[in-house]
């Protein structure tokens, strides 16, 4: 609210800026100079009372920007009755600061949004029957019932026999874990698996979910505030003005001059140039699929010295694919995978579905299981084409078709293996992983052209798993096991270095990346917690939208800096010309008029860059098959088999 009040002020300033002015100069062109003083003067006030409250806040934060020239500039030309000179300077410095409002937008929305994807109400066991009720009115002790595909509202513990659930969008980990009875159960988490009971151990407002949104507000209110551009040269010129305005007057004891050299040093190339290309590059990098939430975190994003990359959904795909078919017995690789896409069917788990999507995207014309029978946990054995087929972990095949695990089967660091048997004999496996995204390698050397000096990974996943899917990528530094406050904490220790920026997709990441100097959110699949804390989206599900990205904020920032050095060199030169004389306060403000054109007109062609690397480039999907991330079924939340 505070934001629109804000932004519908600067809105009102400019209109009666230019209300002001172009009345005055109707009254004045009709012969009534004394009423066109008067209009000027009108349009004129409100900014100088606008700008002047602006500076005391301004000052009692300990900060000096450009505003002072311009107030200077409108109080001294009205002062000594140059009101005209004073209505195209107040009209400049309003168009300058609607264009500021406009650039930055709203850069943060509020926190309300993450919360949404929990229910509000939760079903409970009560004497012997199911009632909805609000989630303020869950206890400890209650009895829940997580339906397939809802969301734990709260945290718990599992009072069923097991539970199946998909955590991905809390601890990082792309797939679903089994947790048994009396295992704990963190709200947010989504039941990938059938129904089951849930004890509550903890209120809503004090769940694991509360406790990340409460870390993104904290992160949000602790992030260091970046001065504008502009305000970076203030003092220099601030005091190169008032010198040489008070010379002028001193020396020549007219306080016109004084007055016309102040027209002329009122900041505009500053104030517009900087809002005026770092507009234009938001726009640019929005081409590419790149949303930047306002010029404050574009500017930022050009100053990137350190990047934070989360795992699972950022780094690597964060689905399950096929890694390779190992072979046990007389079918081939395409056998297996049409027996096992077949049956899986009949499931939603997600490694299912990933073996059918696999199958399916083979052209494989997949026959209708019959007689099917899915154990939540376990596996799926049914009849396909008269055969009698059992997929799942190897317990469960070996259970189901009393078959044994060969000694061969080797389990990879972190993959999945999924088991199937075929007329009671062990056919092969399916061996499953989280891919790297393709051309990760060209990525991070393309960031480090661009000057990113520090590359760290940040999961929370297990160490070995992070070790595995970065080896060989040249990462400076990896940090697992981490929990979001854990995430947070290693964003500020790196910002002490230099800009920071994070990149994630998932509500645990959503703290850090409100932390971060930049906050990268993946969009297209990512949790909208994160793209809610994050100052840059990415639109499309492709990391490498970061080099386009980070070379357009760069490039529009070197724009800006080039408009504001020939426009303050211009504007030098114009304030030299006004205290010898050459000037009046007039042709001063209409000089300041030309050069702000000139330096829009160049602050402009962000609109027109064209970044070397836009990663469109084609990446071979042989590329990626060499490295994986590879999820573990070795731990008590994700055990042996399919998971």
């Amino acid at each position: 609210m505070t934001l629109l009040l804000h932004d519908r002020l600067n809105v009102g300033l400019l209109g009666l800026a230019l209300l002001g002015l172009v009345s005055g100069l109707v009254l004045w062109l009709s012969g009534q100079p004394d009423l066109a003083k008067i209009a000027w003067t009108a349009g004129v006030v409100p900014v100088l009372g606008a700008l002047c409250v602006e500076i005391v806040r301004s000052l009692s934060n300990g900060e000096v920007g450009l505003d002072i020239v311009a107030a200077l500039s409108m109080s001294a030309a009205l002062l000594f009755g140059e009101t005209l000179a004073a209505a195209v300077v107040a009209l400049m410095y309003s168009g300058g600061t609607f264009l500021e409002s406009f650039a930055q937008g709203r850069a943060r929305r509020e926190m309300s949004d993450l919360l949404s994807r929990v229910p509000r109400t939760a079903t409970r066991h009560r004497d012997g029957a199911l009632d909805e009720v609000p989630l303020d009115d869950i206890a400890p002790g209650d009895l829940l019932l997580i339906r397939q595909g809802d969301v734990a509202p709260v945290d718990g513990s599992v009072e069923s026999t097991r539970a199946m659930l998909d955590q991905s969008a809390l601890t990082g980990e792309s797939m679903p874990v089994r947790l048994e009875h009396g295992q704990e159960v963190m709200s947010g988490s989504t039941n990938a698996g059938e129904a089951f009971d849930l004890r509550v151990t903890r209120r809503a407002a004090d769940s694991t979910y509360a406790g990340i949104v409460r870390l993104v507000e904290e992160a949000q209110k602790s992030k260091a505030p970046m001065a504008r551009l502009a305000d970076r040269w203030s003092l220099l010129f601030l005091t190169v003005t008032v010198v040489l305005a008070t010379a002028a007057w001193w020396f020549t004891g007219d306080p016109i001059r004084a007055v016309a050299v102040l027209v002329v040093a009122t900041p505009c190339p500053l104030i517009l140039a900087v809002p005026v290309a770092l507009v234009a590059g938001l726009s640019r990098a929005a081409h590419f699929g790149v949303l930047i939430k306002g010029a404050k975190p574009l500017e930022a994003l050009a100053r990137i010295k350190t990047l934070i990359l989360d795992k699972t959904g950022t780094l690597t795909d964060g689905r399950p694919q096929i890694v390779s078919i190992d072979r046990h017995g007389d079918m081939s690789g395409d056998d297996i995978l049409y027996f096992a896409a077949a049956l899986d069917q009949a499931s939603k788990h997600p490694i299912a579905q990933a073996i059918v999507a696999a199958a399916r995207a083979r052209a494989t014309a997949l026959p209708v299981p019959e007689n099917v029978v899915e154990t939540p946990g376990g596996g799926v054995a049914g009849t396909v084409e008269g055969r009698r087929v059992v997929v799942g972990g190897a317990g469960f095949v070996a259970s189901q078709a009393g078959v044994a695990e060969p000694e061969s089967a080797v389990v990879d660091t972190g993959s999945v293996i999924v088991s199937l048997a075929v007329d009671g004999k062990l056919m092969g496996h399916l061996v499953m992983a989280d891919a790297l995204r393709p051309g990760t390698a060209d990525l991070l050397a393309g960031l480090r052209k661009l000057g990113v000096a520090r590359i760290l990974l940040a999961t929370g996943d297990r160490r070995a798993v992070a070790e595995a899917v970065t080896e060989g990528l040249g990462f400076d530094a990896v940090r697992a096991d981490l929990t979001p406050d854990q995430k947070v904490m290693l964003v500020l220790a790196e910002r002490k270095t230099g800009a920071v920026m994070m990149v994630g997709d998932g509500v645990n990441d959503a703290p850090a990346l409100a932390a971060a100097d930049v906050g990268v959110a993946m969009g297209a699949r990512g949790a909208a917690a994160s793209a809610e804390a994050a100052d840059v989206v990415l639109l499309v599900d492709h990391l490498d939208r970061l080099l386009p990205g980070i070379e357009v904020a760069q490039r529009s920032r070197r724009i800006a800096l080039e408009s504001v050095v020939a426009g303050i060199g211009l504007s030098v030169l114009g304030m030299i010309a006004a205290a010898f004389g050459y000037l009046t306060p007039v042709q001063g403000a209409l000089l300041q008029e030309g050069i702000d054109v000139a330096v829009i007109l160049n602050a402009l062609r962000a609109l027109r860059i064209v970044p070397g690397q836009t990663g469109r480039k084609a990446r071979s999907p042989e590329d990626a098959a060499s490295r994986w991330s590879l999820e573990t079924t070795s731990t008590p939340h994700a055990p042996e088999g399919r998971i």
